[in-house]
């Protein structure tokens, strides 16, 4: 899916996103010029509008190249797949901007108060991938009416998303991580700030805005399938990367003697394991496509299939990375080394709260 020029052009630009902390300018416009981060959008609104199984192999690819940048665009374009449940014409007005890129928190962080035509929000949200260039920053925060806590119908805390421009937000420089440097995946707050009526939504297919079949998939089952081919990405690249440097090392009798056998055999036996498990969640994901596209209702068991097994694949990943590093020599420790970049990456992935379990 990747063009050669395409693959060059992050290969060489991966140690710059990672130095600067953030992407680089080429970087977002590679981005910018591909419309990733409008992977999910409609069409209608200048989006690519991909179809599921088609936009999850290309952030794979991506991954496998750069887990990194593979990342951001991922969470933004998650993001801007928010596109299909906003008002048509705000969303109109929104994505009339090529580069806009939306990104911030899933987790219900502030309190949004009910002043009429407006909301009055305030809070502290973590991990908004892509801070630096994002436009929009989106979040999730209670609902307050008359001073009192609204309650959905199971007595839980309700609670909407919301998105304001940049300027709006203070941005607290506080991503300093060991892989995934290049996210930017910094912390935003912002008190009292008035947000319209028109920027709060809810994630939910029955308030769906657009007739777009991507938009009939819930969006856990979205979040974890698309997460999920980071790390498949990257895991591949690192198996890859293993392999390869078995095979030079092979070139000394002695080591080939004593090692190459058991060696080779632990990645065949690691490699077999993760495609059997890649192969049948990503047939779980072509299934959900074929049920979005003819409006079906799915059966909650193919959401937990799908929950379950991207989890298992995802501690599958972490685990065998830490088994194969200290087999691969001073090479591996070194920080500009690929084998390192790539166990730095998938490790930082690995705690993200959404497929990390023990």
């Amino acid at each position: 899916m990747l063009t050669s020029e395409q693959i060059q052009i992050i290969k060489e630009l991966q140690a710059v996103g990672i130095k600067n902390k953030t992407l680089s300018g080429e970087q977002l416009a590679l981005a910018y010029q591909n419309n990733w981060f409008n992977l999910w959008v409609p069409k209608s609104l200048n989006g690519l509008e991909m179809s599921f199984p088609e936009g999850l192999d290309l952030l794979e690819e991506i991954a496998y190249w750069d887990g990194g940048l593979a990342w951001t665009v991922t969470l933004c374009a998650g993001a801007n797949m928010f596109a299909g449940f906003i008002q048509p014409e705000f969303a109109k007005k929104l994505w009339s901007d090529p580069k806009i890129c939306l990104g911030g928190s899933g987790r219900v962080g502030g309190k949004a108060i009910d002043a009429g035509d407006h909301y009055v929000v305030s809070g502290f949200w973590s991990y908004a991938t892509g801070a630096p260039h994002l436009t929009h920053f989106t979040f999730n925060a209670e609902i307050i009416e008359n001073g009192e806590l609204v309650k959905d119908e199971s007595g839980q805390a309700k609670y909407y998303s919301f998105l304001v421009p940049k300027d709006d937000v203070l941005i607290h420089y506080d991503w300093d991580t060991i892989g995934l440097e290049c996210t930017a995946s910094h912390s935003f707050s912002f008190q009292d700030l008035k947000v319209p009526k028109e920027n709060a939504f809810v994630l939910d297919p029955k308030y769906k805005q657009s007739d777009s079949a991507l938009f009939n998939i819930p969006f856990m089952p979205f979040a974890e399938l698309t997460l999920l081919v980071n790390y498949v990405g990257m895991f591949k690249r690192f198996l890859d990367l293993c392999e390869k440097y078995y095979f030079e090392k092979s070139k000394d009798v002695n080591w080939a003697e004593k090692h190459s056998k058991v060696r080779f055999k632990q990645l065949d036996q690691m490699r077999s394991k993760f495609e059997e498990k890649v192969g049948r969640v990503k047939a779980y994901g072509v299934e959900l496509w074929a049920y979005a596209v003819a409006g079906e209702e799915v059966e909650e068991s193919l959401y937990k299939q799908i929950g379950d097994l991207s989890r298992e694949i995802a501690k599958d990943v972490r685990m065998d990375c830490a088994e194969i590093l200290p087999l691969l020599g001073i090479r591996a420790a070194q920080r500009e080394n690929e084998l390192n970049i790539v166990f730095r990456n998938i490790f930082t992935a690995s705690q993200h709260s959404l497929l990390n379990v023990w």
